[in-house]
Order: structure tokens, then sequence, then C-alpha cells
């Protein structure tokens, strides 16, 4: 079997994954993870929605600097998100994983319709 070649960008999100879990259970006046987490999915999904909104309009001012940190902000907001849901990075990135050379056209197509 070939082994795989590094891949810093998912040891990064693994890091975050770590960071997050061990100060999920700390005081909220210490850690701010803590503080999310307490108030609730529906307050973290507001700061995922609040964060994704400060993304785009980084994008669209082609500030590639604040792009960059509010992409930051985007991701670890999520991680956090998906904490609170208990979805596991490992099953985000599988889906990743299973898209994985479908076109977006196609993936799109194949999903129920609502």
């Amino acid at each position: 079997m070939t082994a795989l070649p590094p891949n810093p960008a998912a040891d990064t999100l693994a890091r975050l994954e770590a960071t997050i879990a061990a100060r999920a259970g700390t005081d909220p006046d210490a850690s701010y993870v803590a503080r999310l987490l307490a108030k609730g999915v529906g307050k973290i999904a507001q700061k995922v929605g609040e964060e994704a909104t400060e993304t785009v309009i980084a994008a669209v001012s082609q500030d590639e600097a604040a792009l960059t940190g509010e992409a930051a902000d985007l991701l670890f907001h999520l991680m956090v998100l998906l904490r609170a849901r208990g979805v596991p990075l490992a099953a985000v990135l599988a889906e990743l994983d299973r898209r994985e050379g479908t076109s977006g056209i196609a993936e799109k197509a194949s999903r129920p319709r609502s």
C-alpha cells in the first residue's frame, strides 16, 4: 500500500477540532469555545452566518488579507457548530471524498428535491 502524502490542511483542521473539543467543557468565562457552546446551536449557527457574510464582503472587496482572516473565522465557527451538533470533521471529509471526481452539476442533480 502506498503511503499518502502529508496533508497540512487536514492536519490543521484536525488540531483545531481537538482544541475545540478540549475547550468545550471548560469555563465559559475563560473560553470563547465554551461560551459559544453554552449559547446553543441556534446562536452558533447565527455566528456562522455572520462570518459567511463577512467572508463574502471581503471576497468582493478584493482584499486578500481580509478574505484570509474572514475565511479563518468562518472555518473556526463552522467547526464549533459541527462540535455542537456532534458531527465529527471526519464525516465532513468523508463526504468530500465521496464527492471527489463528481461534477458539481451532477452531484447537485442527484440530491433529492424538496
